[in-house]
């Protein structure tokens, strides 16, 4: 099999990289990045083929976008992009013209990182945004979508977010005066074990769209 990676810079797809590399039933993993990334030492590291690319130009590359199972875990935050349109081209945008391509590519499976609370009719920016693309996607008719909303999430990334931080540590202490049926959907979650679900779930036999909140995410 051959994976497609976008957003492997980040937490999440950082360490869907790493669980990709290490299965066997992995031929090669594809990353489209924006900024090269360090050199890293792990075990199948040569099966790795990165492309550093302009996403806003993504119709000169798409030829790149073939195999056989896409991980979008794009993200960032409005402060880091520096607006909400800059923030809408990185969490929507990019990942809807990618995933549009790799199904007119003959990609066959989709595996979205979303966000606890996505809702295209919330209220929240986004919240809204992330809905918007989850809904958009399941119009691309790939055979199998997996689409995983974790809470705020745990592990140590290269550009700290210190909001993201401070809101796990809040929450970890907030857990136990929640109702023991909310914990497992507010809970601080590792990004280690959001990428290990992602990855098993593109494995399932099950065709169509499946979904994991952050109880199920905690459950897998």
């Amino acid at each position: 099999m051959i994976a497609i990676v976008i957003g492997s810079t980040g937490l999440v797809g950082g360490e869907i990289i790493k669980s990709l590399l290490a299965r066997a039933d992995i031929e090669k993993v594809i990353s489209f990045v924006r900024r090269p990334t360090e050199q890293r030492r792990l075990p199948g590291l040569e099966k790795l083929e990165e492309h550093v690319e302009d996403f806003d130009k993504i119709e000169s590359w798409k030829s790149l976008i073939k195999g056989d199972v896409l991980f979008s875990a794009l993200g960032t935050t409005r402060s880091q992009a520096g607006s909400k349109e800059e923030q809408y081209k990185v969490d929507y945008q990019y990942q809807w013209d990618i995933a549009r391509i790799a199904k007119e590519n003959g990609v066959h499976s989709y595996v979205l990182i979303s966000s606890v609370g996505a809702d295209a009719e919330s209220p929240f920016f986004y919240l809204q945004m992330k809905g918007e693309l989850e809904k958009d996607i399941g119009i691309l008719g790939f055979k199998k979508i997996r689409i995983l909303r974790p809470a705020a999430l745990k592990g140590q990334r290269k550009k700290p977010r210190l909001g993201e931080s401070m809101g796990t540590r809040i929450l970890d202490l907030a857990l136990p005066l929640v109702p023991k049926a909310l914990r497992s959907q507010i809970r601080p979650v590792e990004a280690t074990l959001v990428a290990d679900v992602a990855v098993r779930s593109a494995f399932k036999e099950h065709l169509g769209t499946l979904v994991y909140d952050s109880s199920d995410i905690w459950l897998d």
